[in-house]
């Protein structure tokens, strides 16, 4: 099992906009530590890939290991790092994807939290 975190700004942003519904989105956001090879790949920086789930109209945004979660097994993935950084709608998508790959090429993963 692969470990999940959601960094606090996110998980914020998340009750704030979600409120009762929130439960629901963590579930889904906590699914990847039974399946770290779900969702669609956006791309990549170094060894570090920008993936998304989607829940509705929102897209979450996630970090991961890529050289990992494409050569080992299912099994052998218990200490991979799956790490959700920012939300988005569909209008504000290549934004955020954007401001994401940025951070990671100044400050690298530790800029999200």
């Amino acid at each position: 099992m692969a470990r999940v975190v959601i960094v606090p700004s996110l998980e914020e942003e998340i009750n704030k906009r979600f409120k009762g519904e929130s439960v629901r989105v963590f579930e889904l956001l906590r699914t990847l530590s039974d399946n770290p090879k779900k969702g669609k790949e956006l791309g990549h920086v170094g060894r570090i890939v920008v993936k998304e789930l989607k829940y509705g109209v929102y897209r979450f945004y996630f970090l991961t290991d890529g050289h990992s979660v494409k050569f080992l097994k299912a099994d052998e993935l218990k200490n991979l790092l799956v790490t959700f950084v920012r939300m988005s709608d569909k209008d504000r998508q290549a934004e955020t994807i954007e401001e994401i790959k940025i951070v990671l090429r100044k400050v690298g993963d530790g800029g999200f939290e």
